[in-house]
């Protein structure tokens, strides 16, 4: 485990967490780790996870990742994304136009490298892996399998709305490789984020994929954190999971941004932000 002034990683077969919730802090993000319940079966953990902060708040970069057969597929995409650590900053001191242009083509390369390909062959098992970054007003998601990202806001909520991403099965990285195709599969998308405080979270399935499911309609996670301080929060949603029993370990990544900025509206209809719906 790593906690230095603007990185964070971990792997869960470096310490696993079975029985135990560990809150860990990145400046201003909040980094949840849970490996599930022992009584559920539960010996080892295969999520992992990587986060880059910039002191200033100019930017977050994160990544989450949920194997299964081992952990050797999170070790090698964290060591990847590592390696590419430099060009990704670097990027990412540029204008916030040309990083969100850019971005996704420097991950398709970080994937598609032959190098990783081969070593992808050669180990056991695969990952799910979702990347989000938020820079300025934007955020930015990449995502493979079944990862889950979201987006909190009143604005939204009033809306329906709490989810970024849409989970996607039979998507991995690894041993079985959705790069090491004639055509790659995965999702990807922009998003503005609204004025005043966003709440951004990011989780492995084992949040929604739990006994009882407390958790399985976004609303309920919206309704945890968005009624908690940010780590109590995320102390909140795992320690309701943990309760209920699940088996599966679950990793989250939370943070707050406040955007200050114009956002976009509807030009002749105000009350659409008071939650009416009208076509």
């Amino acid at each position: 485990m790593e906690n230095a002034n603007s990185e964070f990683s971990w792997v869960g077969s470096q310490e696993n967490f079975v029985d135990n919730i560990s809150i860990q802090h990145l400046n201003h993000i909040s980094i949840g780790l849970f490996g599930g319940n022992s009584t559920a079966g539960q010996f080892k953990n295969e999520d992992g996870c990587l986060v880059w902060g910039d002191r200033e708040r100019k930017w977050e970069f994160a990544v989450i990742l949920d194997a299964h057969n081992s952990a050797e597929s999170t070790e090698l995409v964290i060591r990847q994304f590592m390696k590419y650590k430099e060009t990704i900053e670097n990027l990412l001191s540029c204008t916030c136009a040309h990083a969100l242009k850019e971005i996704q083509q420097t991950i398709l390369h970080l994937f598609q490298e032959k190098k990783f390909l081969s070593e992808c062959r050669k180990i056991k098992g695969e990952t799910a892996c979702l990347i989000l970054l938020r820079m300025g007003k934007y955020v930015w998601w990449f995502s493979i399998g079944d990862c889950i990202s979201y987006v909190f806001h009143p604005e939204l909520a009033k809306l329906g709305q709490y989810q970024l991403n849409q989970r996607q099965f039979f998507e991995w990285v690894g041993q079985v490789n959705t790069f090491d195709q004639v055509v790659p599969c995965y999702s990807s998308g922009v998003r503005e984020l609204r004025n005043g405080l966003n709440r951004i979270l990011l989780t492995t399935d084992g949040l929604v994929e739990c006994p009882n499911e407390p958790f399985s309609n976004p609303i309920d996670v919206y309704n945890v954190m968005m009624n908690h301080e940010l780590s109590h929060g995320v102390k909140t949603l795992l320690g309701t999971i943990k309760e209920n029993n699940v088996r599966d370990s679950t990793t989250i990544i939370s943070w707050d941004v406040t955007i200050d900025k114009d956002v976009t509206i509807p030009s002749n209809d105000p009350d659409l932000l008071l939650g009416g719906k009208k076509s």
